[in-house]
Order: C-alpha cells, then structure tokens, then sequence
C-alpha cells in the first residue's frame, strides 16, 4: 500500500509539474496592428489582409529589412504561415528567433533564422553572426511539402539548445547547439531579403512558451 500511494505522488507532482510549465499559445499579431512589434513600417512592413507584409513587387528591396517583437523569449513552439511571392532577383526571408538587432548596420539582425527562399527553405542559418547554413533538409524532401507562392505553415520548436523546424507538419532539421555561449533567449523577427521584387508574407502568428 506504502508503495501504490508512492506511485501515486510522484505521478501526481509529475502530472502537476506538467500542468505548470504548459503554457497556452498566445497570439504574436493581432491581424490589425503591429502592437509587440518594432521596424521600419513606414516603407518596408505593411498589413494587408489580415497578414504582415514586407517588400515590393514593383521595385526591388534594398536591404534586408527586420519587423521584431518587441519583447524576448527563450523556450517556445512558434507558428506562422507564410507564403513568399517574387518577380526577379533574390526571393528570400525568415523568422528569426533568439536574436537581437545589431547596432551597425541598425537595419540587421544576430541570431537563428529559420530560413525561406530556394536552396533555403526550411533550414536554419546563423544570421549576421557565423554567416552560415547550419544545417538544411534535403531537397527532395522541401520538394514534397513546400507549397510555392501559397500559403505554408511553419512551426519553430527552440527548447534548450534544440532547435527543430517543420514545414507543412514535416520536420526538416533537428539542431542541437554545441556552443554553451550562443544565447538561448531574444527576439523573434520576421525578415524579407533584399535584392529582390519581393512580397514576404506572414499571417496566424501564435506562440506557446515553455517553463
């Protein structure tokens, strides 16, 4: 009996243990404004739609461009629809995630960014800090899932130094960070490249935090 009641009471504590760390997703963006987030919304970043949208498709983009929440966050599943509509020259954004803004050039951004765009999609580069894909799915799989010029859904799972991405439901990289100095906390942005006549579009942004 001693030890049933035992039983009973780790799996209570486990169970509420749970309960308090589960936090309910919350939404990022509320359809109408940019309320939480910060950037140039004066001639980069607009509302259309219900969705968030940065570029042009009449003139070319001319640098990168951030619109970025205006508070931090550390453990999390994020989820956002996107869908990326290009004329000519270099059709690329992401979501950056555990990132801040940089002082020099103030436009850009330091951090992770779940990466969109051709030989990009769904994998994850270090942005404006090792310059680098650090890991990326094979082709023929982001053949599979990507729906191109439509709308998609991202989900960013950033737990401790784990880092997951699925497009579509299907996960695409699964990183573990080996470096204990890179920072496990900061800023999600969305970002829309420039080079190109572009149209980054980001809409149903909800974020689920975990304690």
């Amino acid at each position: 009996m001693k030890l049933l009641m035992s039983s009973v009471l780790v799996f209570t504590s486990l169970t509420l243990g749970s309960l308090q760390t589960a936090q309910k997703p919350v939404a990022l963006f509320d359809g109408r404004t940019f309320t939480g987030w910060e950037g140039d919304t004066k001639s980069t970043w607009r509302i259309q739609d219900g969705a968030i949208v940065g570029g042009s498709l009449s003139t070319q983009v001319p640098r990168n461009e951030f619109l970025t929440t205006t508070r931090s966050f550390g453990d999390f599943v994020l989820r956002v629809k996107f869908k990326f509509v290009g004329t000519e020259g270099f059709i690329n954004g992401g979501v950056q995630i555990r990132s801040q803004r940089v002082k020099e050039p103030a436009n850009e951004m330091s951090g992770y960014q779940a990466d969109l765009g051709d030989k990009y999609w769904g994998s994850l580069y270090d942005e404006s800090r090792r310059n680098k894909t650090l890991v990326a799915p094979p082709p023929e799989v982001i053949k599979e899932i990507l729906k191109p010029g439509d709308w998609n859904d991202y989900e960013i799972r950033a737990e401790g130094p784990r880092i997951r991405l699925s497009i579509n439901g299907r996960q695409t990289i699964d990183y573990t960070e080996a470096d204990p100095k890179i920072p496990r906390d900061g800023l999600i942005g969305l970002q829309v490249h420039g080079g190109g006549k572009v149209e980054a579009w980001y809409k149903d942004i909800t974020i689920q935090e975990l304690r």
